[in-house]
């Protein structure tokens, strides 16, 4: 196992690497000129930074000292995103470059053959050879045999080497011509695709650093009873508090949801990447939390990564109650909560049984399970709503594919037969704190009863 991951690390490494060759050279090497400040300073760019976005994901995974994960974090995933939209904006501009490559080439074979064309034939009286005798263009016919010709006449149609004194340079200035175009078509289009690639970056790190907005969802439930209608939970997921995303992000989350004034919160996984000693600060303000019927919580596959016991401890003392594979009745009706898949590894896996097997099934049921993968079996214990988290909604464009084939929900709501799945693309963000085409969100979703 320890050499198949370590020849993935490998394999992955390299088309990292490869990838950052290919974008340097469009980028740096053919629009600047060698040996230069801008060649160099490129250069280093590009090999600083993807070192720096490879050691904040190690530091991060490896429980690094906290202060260095937060000196690698923004320099390093912030080039993750960059260098995704780098490369994606240089792909797109590849035509152009194509296309500037042969004509410029096209441009350069016609300024040869015009200057081969220039080198003046003279006579065979002059030249000593007879009139049929071949003539090599490349060789100075003038100096046949060794022969002293006379001197041209001088005029401006005449040059000292014999050539043609307006032909020469003409085919001179062609070549030249032809190659400052690919220079400049290459200058437009790397400069473009920096420009688009940091517009990106920049539209999507804002989106993130500004705070979750506010999404309002009907959803009928068949079983829910008239005394229900219009009681609003507010969904929140994949806060990721961590080495970007810190205390000030955890006081904007609160706010927005205590604004929305809602009957109960649903935490629904991935609240940190870290470890309660190094992020227990962050989350504090999480205890200003406020509704009417309280705040639940059940993991993500994150916390399994953080220290999944020490944060249940945690958001105990924040005034939230977990759901480890379990059900509270609430007035209207059940509220069960199953662990993630991924605490599988550690012996606390998700038990729908525990969690659901002798519910009153009369009574109209919501599941909170971080993973929308999950709907399978909640549609065997005839679970009426699951909320769900972790797709982010793919969070960098266009993440959204891959998360499509590993999900059946990427955002949204959806209908498994008579369960229905709404998934959040959650209120933070992991790595880059960075969105584009997948906006954060905090939804507060309003149930309604079919008998109102």
């Amino acid at each position: 196992m320890v050499i198949v991951f370590a020849l993935v690390a490998l394999a992955v490494l390299a088309l990292v690497a490869a990838l950052h060759l290919y974008v340097w050279r469009r980028l740096v090497r053919d629009t600047t000129r060698p040996r230069g400040v801008a060649r160099r300073s490129g250069t280093a760019l590009f090999v600083a930074a993807p070192v720096l976005m490879i050691a904040a994901l190690v530091a991060e995974r490896s429980g690094a000292p906290f202060w260095l994960q937060r000196a690698l974090a923004w320099p390093g995933f912030l080039w993750m995103a960059l260098a995704l939209y780098l490369l994606l904006a240089t792909v797109v501009t590849e035509p152009v470059r194509v296309w500037a490559g042969r004509r410029a080439r096209r441009a350069t074979r016609e300024a040869v053959l015009a200057g081969l064309g220039a080198v003046p034939v003279p006579s065979a009286e002059r030249a000593g050879v007879a009139d049929d005798a071949p003539v090599s263009a490349a060789e100075p016919s003038g100096r046949a045999e060794g022969a002293s010709l006379s001197p041209a006449p001088a005029g401006p149609s005449a040059g000292a080497d014999g050539t043609s004194s307006s032909e020469a340079p003409q085919a001179s200035a062609l070549a030249a011509s032809a190659l400052s175009r690919r220079v400049f078509v290459s200058r437009v289009a790397g400069g473009t695709a920096a420009a688009v690639a940091l517009g990106t970056t920049g539209w999507g790190t804002y989106g993130v650093l500004r705070g979750p907005r506010v999404k309002r969802l009907t959803v009928p439930l068949a079983r829910l009873p008239r005394s229900a209608h219009g009681f609003r939970i507010a969904v929140v997921s994949d806060i990721h508090l961590g080495p970007v995303l810190g205390r000030d992000f955890a006081r904007t989350v609160v706010g927005t949801i205590n604004s929305t004034q809602p009957d109960m919160i649903a935490v629904v996984g991935d609240l940190v990447d870290g470890s309660v000693k190094n992020l227990g600060p962050a989350a504090a303000p999480l205890a200003g939390l406020e509704s009417r019927l309280g705040t639940y919580f059940v993991t993500g596959n994150h916390e399994y990564f953080s220290g999944a016991a020490q944060w249940l401890d945690e958001v105990r003392t924040l005034g939230m109650r977990p759901l480890e594979n379990a059900r509270t009745e609430l007035p209207y009706f059940d509220l069960a909560g199953v662990n993630d898949l991924q605490g599988e590894s550690e012996g606390h896996g998700p038990d729908f049984r525990k969690a659901l097997g002798d519910r009153d099934p009369s009574r109209a049921c919501v599941l909170m399970a971080h993973q929308p993968v999950q709907i399978h079996q909640a549609v065997h214990y005839s679970v009426d709503l699951q909320l769900s988290g972790h797709t982010h909604g793919g969070q960098l464009w266009p993440g959204n594919l891959v998360a499509e084939a590993a999900n059946p929900t990427v955002a949204g709501l959806d209908r498994y037969g008579d369960t229905q799945l709404y998934v959040s693309r959650g209120a933070g963000a992991w790595g880059p704190p960075t969105r584009v085409w997948a906006p954060s969100d905090i939804t507060v979703i309003e149930l309604a009863s079919r008998q109102a």
